[in-house]
């Protein structure tokens, strides 16, 4: 059997429990409705059947012992089977008591028991017969009486002493915080008189120092009054001894300046002509060099038809070169009706705003718009100024500084937006480059004998004549390596909008000629690999499978017929282009190749 919750008579809401009664005043009522709960809640716990479960329900038989039917007692089995072993006897069947009734008596009040306190005082009974359940239900209603009276205790006891704890915490709680408050309070004093000692302590400070301030202001005050009356002094005497010297020099500075008038007119004429003197010199060497180069040209052709020199080109390259070497010598032979002066000076402003031109996009076309407007100049003729642009040009490749290679991609740029402007230019530029290195048309003189090696083969080489003497192989081959990366550089530029007349197709030509035409040698394999250095890159992402064939050629043919001949030149060129091929260098693009703030593919002239 089960235990059931009993609840205390009190309102919901009360907040705290005072005091409670441990003998609550229960009317038959609510002990036979409390006891009929607490039937079904035994009833839905347990499954086994419960004491009461055996008789009829209270409620029942109060309904009963109010009516006038007479009163039938009904045993089961297992009561009668209990009350037989106590008594003796077994009854299996049902016994129906007789009917009797009692008549109402009244006893005194000296003769009542304890128990008619308890009793409704409107009862004229004394005591009435009660039955077997009526007895079950008296004695549990006193073991539910003490049950719930004694845990009215236990909770009133454990809610005192809870109650009291929390007193005693309450109270330790506030003194804790009255402590902590007033030591707070203590040390809030202690700053506040820090804080004013240390704001006394700085205004002192500060005052001391504005007076100390205010006192040497004074004093610089009065110092610069003294010193200033001093000065004004010192000016009046000045002006005064100004005035005396202005007055007796004034003769002798009328005269002097008219001297001065006739010198100066004197020293300019001497500085113009000097100037017109030098310009005249320079332009002077100028046409000297164009002409002797123009005459070697000529002696060239002649030279190679001697039995003892061979020139190896293809017969295109050397019929492009005639047609543009015969425009640049008829361009040339104008130069003896230009003044001096003007093509010095045009000369001068060409190559400044050439080296200048470089580093970003913005100022290469800066610097390409004023060269177009200085060869549109209306004092030479165009063909003069295209001539004398294409010569400045290549006058980078005689002094090449460290940064040679991003150099000669701005140039490509240059000449590339100028011919744009001025077609005529782009065949000066590559007749100049015939000119300078003849490893551009590409062809090479060679020297069938020791005798053929003369001065006029080697000039018809491109060597140079210093003070009678041929210079180095060193020079040539640094100059020509630079030309050629220039050359190189000016076949791959591409801008959009522009279209380049001498581009990659050009470049392509001028590779598979050289392979096939020329030997192979320290000259042509330099040219070849500085060549390859700066176009390899745009030749491999333009042709693909086709210059990868190129450069099995270069590797199954060129190198090992350049590795039989002997010189130090050659070996140093055979490890540039081993190297070259080994490391794929042509799958890197080039320093320098995209200018400063754009690529090569998105900006418009």
């Amino acid at each position: 059997m089960g235990y059931a919750k009993l609840e205390l008579l009190l309102p919901m809401k009360a907040a705290m429990i005072t005091s409670v009664d441990p003998d609550p005043l229960w009317t038959l009522d609510d002990l036979l409705s409390e006891l009929n709960s607490l039937e079904l809640q035994l009833g839905a716990r347990d499954h086994f059947s419960s004491p009461l479960k055996k008789y009829e329900r209270f409620s029942e038989v109060k309904e009963t012992r109010g009516s006038d039917k007479p009163f039938v007692m009904c045993i089961l089995e297992d009561d009668a089977e209990e009350s037989g072993s106590g008594d003796g006897f077994t009854n299996h069947g049902l016994t129906t008591g007789t009917r009797f009734t009692c008549d109402v008596f009244y006893v005194s009040e000296s003769e009542g028991s304890d128990d008619e306190l308890h009793m409704e005082p409107t009862s004229p009974l004394l005591m009435e017969k009660k039955s077997i359940e009526e007895g079950i239900l008296f004695e549990l209603e006193n073991k539910h009486h003490l049950i719930v009276k004694e845990q009215l205790r236990s909770k009133l006891s454990a809610l005192e002493l809870s109650q009291k704890n929390e007193n005693e915490k309450s109270s330790f709680s506030m003194h804790q915080l009255e402590k902590q408050a007033e030591a707070r309070r203590e040390m809030d004093r202690r700053l506040d008189k820090q804080y004013q000692r240390r704001i006394a302590e700085v205004l002192d400070n500060r005052l001391s120092i504005l007076q100390r301030n205010h006192e040497q202001r004074s004093q610089i005050e009065e110092r610069r009054i003294r010193d200033d009356a001093v000065l004004e002094e010192a000016k009046r005497k000045e002006k005064a001894m100004i005035e005396e010297r202005l007055c007796q020099e004034k003769a002798k500075t009328e005269a002097e300046a008219k001297l001065n008038a006739i010198k100066q007119a004197e020293v300019h004429k001497a500085a113009l002509e000097a100037e017109n003197r030098a310009a005249a010199e320079a332009a002077e060497k100028e046409i000297a060099r164009i002409r002797e180069t123009t005459a070697l040209d000529a002696s060239k052709k002649e030279s190679t038809k001697s039995k003892g020199i061979k020139v190896f080109a293809s017969e295109t390259a050397l019929k492009a070169e005639s047609n543009r070497l015969t425009i640049y010598n008829e361009a040339a032979g104008n130069l003896n009706a230009i003044a001096l002066k003007d093509i010095d000076r045009l000369g001068r402003q060409m190559k400044k705003k050439v080296n200048q031109a470089g580093g970003s996009v913005e100022n290469v076309r800066t610097k390409a718009r004023e060269l177009v407007q200085l060869i549109d100049d209306p004092v030479l003729p165009i063909s003069i100024s295209s001539m004398i642009f294409a010569n400045k040009v290549l006058s980078l490749c005689e002094n090449p500084s460290l940064g040679f290679d991003t150099t000669a991609f701005s140039c490509g740029w240059v000449i590339l937006l100028v011919s744009s402007q001025v077609p005529s230019v782009i065949d000066f530029v590559i007749a100049e480059f015939h000119r300078t290195c003849i490893y551009t048309v590409p062809k090479h003189p060679k020297a069938l004998d020791a005798a053929s090696q003369t001065n006029e083969y080697w000039k018809m080489m491109g060597y140079r004549e210093k003070d009678g003497k041929i210079e180095s192989s060193k020079e040539f081959m640094e100059r020509a390596e630079c030309c050629m990366k220039l050359y190189a550089a000016l076949i791959q530029t591409e801008i959009d909008g522009v279209r380049n007349p001498h581009g990659l197709r050009e470049g392509w030509t001028w590779i598979a000629m050289l392979l096939n035409t020329l030997p192979a040698n320290a000259a042509t394999s330099m040219a070849l690999e500085a060549f390859l250095r700066m176009a390899g890159y745009a030749l491999f992402r333009r042709y693909k499978s086709q210059f990868i064939k190129v450069l099995n050629v270069i590797s199954t043919r060129f190198l090992p017929t350049l590795k039989q001949k002997q010189g130090e030149a050659r070996r140093e060129v055979v490890m540039k282009l081993e190297q070259y091929l080994n490391d794929k260098v042509y799958m890197q693009e080039p320093e320098g190749r995209h200018l400063q703030g754009s690529s090569l593919s998105k900006v418009f002239w």
